[in-house]
């Protein structure tokens, strides 16, 4: 072994003694490090656990704080929500009866379920249907004079006549086939693009083909009520009733029991006064009780009242249990589509006797049983040549100006036996959108209609509500295909604007000013349809809230609206149904709105109102309270703590009419849950 060998094998012996030293030395610092990871490690915990006691001691001396002010909260509550059954009876003293079919509708939509009785709701139907067979009647007779006259008045290039009719609701189109010509095979209304293609078998006849386009739809039967909520009316109406006639028969004992009591105070007093001043006495006595017991009949007619109007509320946001059943395979279910652009009634008729100028005069016979339609096909084809005698007639019409489809419209033709609309028989349909033009085959003539899915614009993609001026404000509700614009003012309500995808869209009911109900239902009437059914759950993938938290969100939300802007918030789906989350900021000037605004998330449990501690561009949902902030039992109470003093005075003001109407907007619409 060498020198360097020696050498490198000493070292490597000190070396091990060295390793082993080293390691005795690291276990040392190991256990050392432990002991103080444990130590921090128990320090921190100890730190935690207090932490977590200081929150949980102010969790609950927060809470404790909401209970102890809850009652006096909700009676403050109480007392603006009054706003509510005060614009009920501004509605009612304004509600007028009247037998016009659409003032009908109205009158049914419009009155609450507890200030309709069973027999009057069967009448106003009843009438309705009469009306609408009458107006159908009078067409007829109409119809039949024209083609009495038809000679009189053909074309003098084709010798058929035609005739257009048109007015606000209504257009009449008429072609009467004198000529018989089998050539004569396209039957087109001047200066229209309606047009008909009719087989030889019609033009060889002596024939009539009529459109009637109503604008309105009176063939589709008013829609029923579940019997869920038929059950919760009626439950509603003699709850009512009961309570009226309880409360009246308690307020007229003690009137009889305090009047009997002042009497006998009145005469001991009096004994040695004058029996004028004693009189006297017993008058003012009497008026004193009258008056409070006048006041305490108002109180509680006031209460009832309110309570009433809050289950009619509720029932706007009550969801049928069962989904509608439909028998027929090809029937259109109308839970989950909607006529639209009116109805076309399309007619043949057998051509009448024409007048005839006879020395002057003007002979016509009149047939005892009226206007006849001719039978397309007929009942019986054996007499007929061909199989193809009677092939489907190609139909094109013109669809109504200020209806909107956002996809390719349906189709449908109404079964008078069924009583339902359905979409068999019809082939071939084609809608060209530009020129607003559909054309299909039919089998056979009858009314027919348009129909588009009831729920295109739902589930909404977001909302936002925000005061304009005073008692006014502007909600905008973003779907898939469109933004709406509604502006709300006292008892009004008026369609602001409409873009579809980035354009707008050019609307006639723009600037016109209406009810609530009225405007809801020309809304419905273009294709806009923002406003959920008892029945939309089961077509839509909704975001489910209780409902007792929707409606007292909304009634809330209705009652700050003039002095802030609430908007639609991600976290809304994050949470339970038991809870809604809305962001708000305060609004007083009329703006435009601002680009990324500082917006504040509410949430709210229908008896507890918190601010979060999260913000809309948060990565994760939290429940966690804003810091130094408080619970409070209402929304009204939680702005109270950062708003204004300008802002609750605005609230303050605001008028009970503009307050219902959001509200019933809100209700309408249901944001909380088909956001």
């Amino acid at each position: 072994m060498g020198p360097k060998a020696k050498k490198s094998a000493r070292k490597k012996k000190i070396t091990k003694a060295e390793r082993l030293k080293q390691l005795q030395e690291e276990e040392e610092r190991r256990q050392k490090e432990e002991e103080e990871a444990r130590v921090k490690h128990e320090k921190e915990e100890m730190e935690r656990v207090e932490r977590q006691r200081i929150e949980r001691e102010k969790w609950h001396q927060l809470e404790a704080k909401d209970l102890e002010r809850r009652n006096e909260e909700l009676e403050e509550l109480y007392l603006l929500e009054e706003c509510f059954p005060e614009a009920e009876k501004l509605k009612r003293d304004a509600r007028l009866l009247s037998q016009l079919i659409e003032k009908l509708r109205l009158l049914l939509l419009q009155t609450p379920s507890y200030d309709l009785e069973d027999k009057t709701i069967i009448q106003y139907r009843g009438s309705i249907l009469e009306l609408q067979e009458l107006l159908h009647l009078k067409f007829n007779v109409a119809t039949e004079r024209l083609l009495r006259q038809a000679s009189t008045l053909a074309d003098l290039d084709s010798g058929n006549m035609e005739k257009v009719i048109q007015d606000e609701n209504v257009a009449l189109y008429v072609w009467a086939n004198l000529k018989k010509n089998p050539r004569y095979r396209s039957v087109r209304f001047s200066e229209t693009q309606i047009r008909f293609e009719i087989p030889r078998i019609l033009a060889t006849s002596g024939i009539a083909i009529r459109l009637l386009h109503t604008h309105y739809d009176h063939a589709t039967p008013l829609r029923p009520v579940s019997a869920s909520l038929q059950g919760h009316t009626a439950t509603v109406t003699h709850f009512v009733k009961d309570e009226v006639q309880k409360g009246e028969a308690e307020i007229s004992k003690e009137l009889q029991e305090e009047y009997k009591q002042q009497e006998c105070e009145s005469v001991s007093v009096c004994e040695e006064e004058t029996k004028v001043e004693e009189q006297g006495d017993i008058e003012v006595q009497m008026s004193f009780v009258q008056e409070e017991s006048e006041a305490t009949k108002c109180k509680l007619e006031m209460k009832l009242l309110s309570e009433a109007v809050f289950a009619a509320q509720l029932l706007l946001i009550e969801n049928a249990n069962e989904k509608p059943c439909f028998c027929e395979d090809n029937e259109v279910d109308l839970c989950q589509f909607t006529t639209l652009g009116g109805v076309y009634h399309l007619d043949i008729f057998e051509l009448p006797p024409q007048c005839k100028p006879m020395k002057g005069w003007m002979i016509v016979e009149i047939l005892k049983e009226g206007l006849q339609k001719y039978a397309y096909p007929p009942e019986s084809t054996e007499d007929f040549e061909t199989e193809n005698a009677f092939p489907p007639i190609e139909v094109t019409l013109e669809v109504q100006e200020n209806v909107i489809f956002f996809e390719d419209p349906m189709v449908a033709r109404w079964d008078a036996e069924g009583k339902h609309w359905q979409t068999d028989g019809i082939s071939n349909v084609l809608y060209q959108s530009e020129e607003r033009l559909i054309t299909f085959s039919l089998e056979t003539f009858g009314p027919v209609t348009l129909i588009q899915d009831t729920h295109i614009n739902m589930p909404f993609q977001s909302w936002e509500l925000r005061p304009l001026d005073v008692n006014k404000v502007l909600l905008t509700v973003t779907t898939v295909f469109t933004e709406i614009q509604i502006q709300i003012k006292e008892n009004l309500c008026m369609l602001a604007s409409v873009k579809v995808g980035n354009k707008k869209h050019s609307s006639t009911l723009e600037g016109r000013w209406m009810t609530p109900i009225s405007f809801i239902l020309a809304l419905k009437e273009t294709g806009l349809n923002i406003f959920p059914t008892g029945h939309s759950h089961f077509y839509v993938v909704i975001n489910h809230k209780e409902p007792l938290v929707e409606i007292k969100a909304y009634r809330q939300l209705a009652l700050l609206s003039s002095a802030f802007a609430f908007g639609w918030s991600k976290w809304n789906v994050e949470c339970s149904s038991k809870k809604v989350i809305v962001k708000l900021r305060e609004h007083l000037t009329e703006e435009e709105p601002v680009q990324d605004p500082n917006w504040t998330l509410l949430m709210f449990s229908g008896d507890r109102a918190q601010r979060l501690k999260i913000n809309e561009n948060s990565e994760t949902f939290s429940e966690a309270l804003k810091e130094e902030t408080e619970f409070h039992s209402t929304l009204y109470h939680l702005v109270k703590d950062f708003a204004s003093k300008e802002a609750m005075e605005k609230i303050r003001s605001s008028k009970c009419q503009f307050i219902d109407s959001v509200c019933y907007m809100l209700l309408s619409t249901r944001l909380l849950s088909y956001s």
